[in-house]
């Protein structure tokens, strides 16, 4: 299904859910609806489903505007965060839940039921209640439930909060699986950007009811438009105002606005580690936390305070430890206009050993 919605705008009394969100999809993409809590995704999926009508903008699909069909006229299979199945119902009758309400014949419930339960790999579980399975297998009645009669379009309203968490990266890549394998239109809220990062095909960065960006997690990863965007999604050092004192940025010039550092933009250890020392300032470490694959090294640099990740592989740092931190690059925000700027002091050929 392709979609299209402009300037949607909707508010429940005096809060104001969304603000003018205008966006394409194109039909059989992945779409991942991510933002903080509160934030206006949850009331584009529903508006989107027909569980609320916008106060002002128009949904349409196919070219069809669908602001007056109720859900059950729209082609929409929705999957709830709490599953939402009926326990009374066995795993198998709850898939064929909306093709009995369709008035299907016994034959194709069988068979599209049959399809589903493969599909999903709950065999052997048709006869359970929801109470006998766990948690990922009830997701998974859900989603099979959803897909039953066919949907045009399938939305998740973040379908593995209430998974743990070894679960949940286990069914992400189900998911991500089974979408490209029957190619429907599907759109997820999650708050989690780990997740809307490896599953879908595009993002949308919801913050306080407007659309910060959208585009796919690599390009909104390496080209933020604006300075939530920048900040939300990955991690990052930020700073407000002048920045020009930082060696080797010098050019940027005072008020250049907020500044965001990626912790992959830093490199923090002794003179011989540091590839371009006569770039680097003086800092010292102040914490050190083991991270797994890696050490976060917290070190401050005149009165910032800023982190990165230093390799296993080299020499443990400790704190009040003299290094270099050397800032290869950082992201600009003026007016919502984002610039990324480049050390101009990384002239050293090679690093320098003493």
């Amino acid at each position: 299904m392709h979609i299209v919605a402009k300037h949607l705008t909707k508010s429940f009394g005096s809060f104001q859910a969304t603000k003018d969100v205008s966006f394409e999809i194109e039909k059989g993409s992945l779409i991942g609806l991510l933002g903080p809590s509160g934030g206006g995704k949850t009331t584009i999926l529903r508006m989107l489903a027909g569980l609320e009508e916008p106060d002002s903008g128009e949904i349409l699909f196919h070219g069809q505007k669908v602001n007056q069909f109720p859900p059950q006229k729209r082609g929409i299979g929705f999957v709830f965060q709490n599953y939402a199945l009926f326990r009374h119902m066995s795993v198998f009758d709850n898939i064929a839940f909306g093709l009995t309400v369709k008035k299907a014949s016994k034959q194709e419930i069988k068979k599209r039921v049959g399809e589903l339960i493969e599909l999903t790999g709950l065999q052997g579980l048709e006869k359970r209640l929801p109470h006998q399975l766990s948690g990922g297998q009830r997701q998974r009645v859900a989603f099979a439930r959803a897909l039953a009669p066919e949907p045009q379009l399938l939305l998740l309203d973040e379908p593995f909060a209430a998974i743990d968490a070894k679960v949940r990266k286990e069914l992400r890549t189900w998911l991500k699986e089974m979408i490209a394998h029957v190619g429907v239109t599907s759109i997820f809220v999650t708050h989690d950007q780990e997740e809307a990062i490896e599953v879908a095909d595009e993002i949308m960065i919801i913050n306080q009811g407007r659309l910060e960006q959208k585009g796919a997690p690599i390009h909104i990863y390496n080209s933020p438009e604006t300075p939530f965007v920048a900040g939300f999604i990955g991690e990052s050092n930020r700073f407000e105002g002048d920045v020009a004192d930082l060696r080797g940025f010098e050019h940027i010039g005072v008020d250049s606005g907020k500044a965001i550092i990626r912790p992959e933009f830093i490199e923090i250890g002794h003179k011989p580690e540091v590839s371009f020392p006569s770039a680097a300032e003086n800092g010292v470490v102040k914490n050190v936390y083991f991270r797994g694959s890696s050490w976060q090294i917290e070190a401050e640099v005149g009165d910032r305070k800023l982190f990165a990740y230093r390799s296993m592989q080299l020499p443990a740092l400790s704190p009040g430890d003299n290094v270099l931190v050397l800032i290869h690059k950082l992201y600009i925000f003026n007016e919502n206009q984002q610039t990324v700027v480049e050390n101009r002091l990384k002239t050293d050929p090679l690093p320098v050993y003493i």
